[in-house]
């Protein structure tokens, strides 16, 4: 194995994912538009042969069955315990562990993420220690590295708008080359679905555009 994409997802529960949106829409229609979004990522990110494998890193422990019936065609892989920074570098290490040169990881809040994207990451990594795909939140959609470099993920505040910069400051002061992408955005409040919505559309199933057209036109 050489390059290696990790995709961090939740069991699609009501309730458990996409809390802030589940706060404005309800929990039935946030935990639907998670489900659209990862599909989109799953489907924009599709491995093209030779390129690299994908793995997807699944939460919470017991969610197994349910991500298998909705990912049936994916390898899966559990998260480790402990807070993102924990679970991430949990992540690399057991990548780089099960042989893989370089990898890459992301969430699936970035629907307008694309293979390109990938590829563009894999191939800062042959020159780069560390590859950031910038969010205009103030986080990050994509990390990529060429080895396990736990110091990177620890005491970061996360879920801040201070994630990229103390991520940054962190590797300055290990030493590392930061190779950028281009900022995109995440979804993960009503504004953010406004903001975004007329695109979105095209893609999030009709049942759902139907009761959201509703909710972002008040």
């Amino acid at each position: 194995m050489s390059d290696l994409l990790i995709v961090f997802v939740k069991a699609p529960r009501p309730g458990l994912v996409k809390t802030r949106l589940a706060a404005a829409i309800g929990a039935e229609h946030a935990a639907a538009l998670y489900r659209a979004m990862a599909e989109r990522v799953f489907r924009e990110t599709d491995p093209a042969s030779g390129t690299y494998a994908r793995v997807v890193c699944y939460a919470p422990a017991d969610g197994g069955r349910e991500v298998d019936a909705w990912l049936p065609a994916e390898r899966l892989h559990v998260q480790s315990a402990g807070d993102l920074g924990a679970r991430m570098a949990a992540a690399f290490e057991w990548a780089f562990d099960g042989g893989a040169a370089r990898v890459v990881l992301i969430g699936t809040d970035t629907p307008d993420l694309s293979r390109g994207d990938v590829l563009h990451a894999f191939e800062s990594l042959r020159t780069s220690d560390l590859v950031v795909g910038p969010s205009l939140d103030g986080g990050y959609y994509l990390i990529g590295l060429p080895r396990p470099i736990p110091a990177l993920f620890e005491r970061i505040p996360w879920s801040t708008p201070a994630v990229l910069g103390e991520t940054l400051n962190r590797a300055e002061s290990l030493g590392l080359r930061a190779a950028p992408l281009a900022v995109k955005a995440d979804i993960d409040t009503l504004e953010d679905v406004r903001r975004n919505w007329t695109w979105m559309r095209e893609w999030v199933p009709t049942t759902l555009v139907q009761a959201l057209d509703a909710t972002l036109s008040d």
